[in-house]
Order: structure tokens, then sequence, then C-alpha cells
């Protein structure tokens, strides 16, 4: 598309998630909330099946995680917040009810919104609400046959739908937000969100209008959409073909999509050109809630978020860049948040650690691990005064992943410590210029790289283990 066309046009651009709450059962019944391995329909119980006479009961503890989750989102609790669930009526196989309970017009969390850094400025995206709602079961289609097979171990799993404005303008807002949410339902502790297993899925509503223009254009609505990358060009395919229709005097049909990985494009499931009548009305199995601010206020209390690692890490120097390698880590966050509490001067020290190997540690070898921030500090304060080389803090640090120990003991007992005995380096600097007369000469001649050619043979007389700064000074004060 030449860029001409493409400019002539505003993309604006609306995410719904589904999070799939980390509670131990469903939302109304005991069941277990994970069914990663269960075989279809055997996770399962009269009230997922929707039998006759069954009545739900509410998981408290997913109310909590969604109202921690509000606070996450900015959401300013009222002193009393009214609540409510709501049935919303559809028929469809794998909804064996008839309706989903949901929340329609008092949601648990109202307007918030999330910020993120990109491209050197901060992005505000506003939410317009965050509901809680019973998921539906699973349908397959197996391939050559005329039928659908239906797995209702997925029914009742406690979901919120967080809804966003359609504040985001560019396929890159679009993956900073869904990229900052994931980091948000983690650090608040709400959900595994494993987007292989579908804890976070992602519904994108794209439409184009001419710039300017104060009518929004028609929407799509691209669903279940489970990857970041994916976000994304699902936003840029939308966008290239919206505008080549509605250049080409065509419209945009309002329908319901779903995109395809393989061929990198969307592709038409359902027409959506009424709006949905699921004749709403209140749950009458499920009375209404009050929720004191109090209340909401107690499953609020972070510790931090993506938002202030960021500014702790900036403080210490690290990059906006290199800073969301960290965020994109919660586990190491923390570990990082912790060491930076107990001595604040090794913090670039122990983030070059949690950001480079440790990370590539756990891809290769899983993320247990023996190191504590204490050990990281201790072995930073090793290396800050001279006792160990960046290479051998690296290898001692690998160590102590794997086996806990006192980090002093295991470097002595590995010979790792670094010689900083200034009497006995200097015997050593003094023999090595004694055996290479022609570099000392040619140094004093002006040749400076005779002078790294003396600190080479130095370090090696000491097999590695002397202290760079100071055999450099040994020499200088030597050399003249």
């Amino acid at each position: 598309m030449k860029p001409e066309i493409r400019d002539k046009y505003e993309v604006v651009i609306g995410i719904e998630c589904h999070v799939q709450l980390a509670t131990k059962s469903k939302l109304f019944c005991s069941c277990d909330n994970d069914s990663r391995e269960a075989e279809p329909n055997t996770n399962v119980c009269e009230v997922c099946f929707g039998m006759p006479g069954t009545l739900p009961v509410l998981n408290k503890r997913a109310v909590e995680l969604a109202m921690r989750l509000g606070k996450a989102l900015n959401y300013e609790y009222p002193e009393k917040l009214h609540t409510k669930f709501d049935r919303k009526n559809y028929f469809y196989p794998d909804s064996p009810k008839g309706y989903q309970i949901t929340q329609f017009d008092e949601p648990i969390v109202g307007e918030g919104f999330v910020e993120f850094p990109l491209e050197g400025r901060t992005v505000r995206i506003g939410i317009t609400r965050a509901h809680l709602e019973g998921d539906a079961g699973k349908l397959t289609h197996p391939e050559g046959k005329d039928y659908s097979l239906v797995d209702l171990n997925r029914a009742e799993t406690p979901l919120v739908e967080i809804v966003s404005e359609p504040d985001m303008r560019t396929p890159a807002e679009a993956k900073g937000y869904a990229q900052e949410l994931y980091n948000l339902v983690r650090y608040a502790g709400v959900s595994q969100a494993n987007l292989y297993y579908g804890n976070m899925r992602f519904d994108v509503n794209v439409s184009v209008r001419l710039k300017g223009a104060k009518e929004l254009g028609t929407r799509t609505e691209t669903k279940n959409l489970n990857s970041f990358k994916a976000i994304e060009r699902t936003v840029e395919y939308e966008t290239r073909r919206q505008i080549v229709l509605v250049e080409h005097g065509d419209r945009v049909r309002q329908e319901t999509r779903g995109w395809n990985d393989a061929k990198q494009q969307t592709y038409p499931m359902r027409s959506k050109e009424d709006a949905d009548e699921y004749r709403y009305f209140p749950e009458p199995d499920l009375p209404p809630l009050v929720i004191p601010r109090a209340m909401a206020a107690a499953q609020g209390h972070f510790d931090f978020l993506p938002a202030d690692l960021r500014v702790l890490l900036a403080k210490v120097g690290i990059s906006p860049r290199d800073a969301e390698v960290l965020v994109g880590e919660p586990e190491l966050a923390r570990v990082w948040y912790e060491a930076h509490k107990l001595e604040p001067k090794h913090a670039r020290f122990v983030f070059t650690w949690l950001a480079g190997p440790e990370i590539k540690l756990r891809e290769d070898h899983g993320p247990e691990s023996q190191l504590t921030p204490r050990i990281l500090n201790q072995v930073a304060a090793m290396a800050a005064a001279g006792q160990l080389s960046s290479t051998n803090a690296k290898e001692l640090l690998g160590l102590l992943r794997a086996h806990a120990a006192d980090p002093s003991k295991l470097a002595s007992e590995r010979g790792l410590m670094q010689e900083s005995n200034e009497g006995e380096l200097a015997k050593i600097v003094e023999q090595v210029m004694a055996d290479h007369p022609q570099a000392v000469a040619d140094y004093r001649a002006g040749n400076q790289r005779a002078f790294g050619a003396l600190v080479g043979a130095s370090m090696k007389a000491t097999k590695g283990k002397g202290n760079p700064p100071l055999i450099n000074q040994l020499l200088k004060d030597r050399l003249g």
C-alpha cells in the first residue's frame, strides 16, 4: 500500500482480554480450576453441565482476585461498590445452560487505565470496565467429519474480562498494551497467565476512518488471539484490508473474524451486522454484592508493579530498553527487588546477572535456583572488592545456582579468588618485565600496545587470578 494512501487514515483499536483467575476451584462449583491434563468431560459436575435444579455458589477467592486486579488497573473503588451477576442468554453447544453467568451493568471493576513505555513515550490506555464471568466449554471440529465435539472441562472457569477504551492507534500500541496487561496480572498474582493454555485470550477490535473524522468506522472483532505477535499482525492486516475496501468504494462488514497464523491473515467467521441481543437480566440464583472500600483496599497491597520496577531500575542507571528484559520476568524481578532493598549499591551487578545469564539458564535447565538476594549481593561485594574477576563471578554464580553454599568458601575451593596481594603481584610484574625486555622498550618508546602485552603476560603468570586494576597500576609505576 502506498504511504500516501495509508497516511489518509487513522486506525482505531480496542481490546477485550479474558483472564483466567488463579483460584483452586471454578467460579460456581468445587471442580478443579486446572483442566490442562484432564480427559474431556472429566473435570465437571452437575453445575458445569447445567443440570436442572443445580444452583451456583460464588467462589469468594475469585471475587478477591478480581478486586486485586481492579486495583492494578488503577480503578478507584467507591466507599461501597454495588455489583451483581447477570444472565447473558444465547444458545450454543458449548453452553448447556443456554446462558452465561456474567456481569452487565454493575461490574466489579469500573473505569481505570494502563500505562506503559513505548518508543520513548508513555502510552495511557483507558479501561472501560472489567467483569467476572464463568467460561463456556470448548468445541472441537474433527477434520473430515460432519459433527463437532463438546468438552465442558472449561465450563465455569473463573474469568475476568477486561474491556479497553478504543484508545490505541498503531499495531505497536496494541501489542504494548497486551504485554503490559500480561505483566500486570502476573505481578498482581491473579493469574498464571499461560498464553499457551489460554489463561489469557485477546479479542481485537479494529476500524479505520479518515484522519480528522469524529465518527468511528465499522469495526471487526478478531477473536481468541493468544500471542502478542498475533495481535500486532492482526491489526496490521485488518488495517490494510479495511483501507483497501474503503478506497475501492466497498464497505467494511461488521463481523467476527479469526486469525490464520500460517497465512498471516484474518478470515471471516460470522456476521455481526446487528448488535447481539442477549436479553440480559439479573441472575436470580446469586444475590447482589456490596463491597466496602476497605475490603477492596485489602486486596490491593503490592510491593511493586511494573511501573514501580521501571522507576527503580532507571534510578540505578538501567536503560529503558534493558529494563524491559527484567520487567518481563516477574520472578526474577522479585529477586532483584529484594536484593536492591538489601544493598542498593550492588543493583547493577545483580541486574546484569538476572537479565542475562540467569534467563538463559532458566531456559536450558528450568527455573529452580539456589540463588537468593543475599547470596547475589555477597558475590557482588566480592567482585567490587577485587576478589573476583567478572568471568569468575559468573562462574561462581553458576555454581551457587545449583548448590547453596558460602560464596567465599566455594570460591576459594574452586580457585576462583582473585589475587590482590600487592607484594606478591609486584614480584610477578617485575619478573614479567625482566622476561619481556623488548615489550618494555617498545612501551617506553611510545608503543601503547606493548603495555597490553605486558598486562596479558602478567595475568597469564597469575593463571588469570591477578587483580587487573592492581596489575595495571603496578606496571605503570615501574614503567615510568
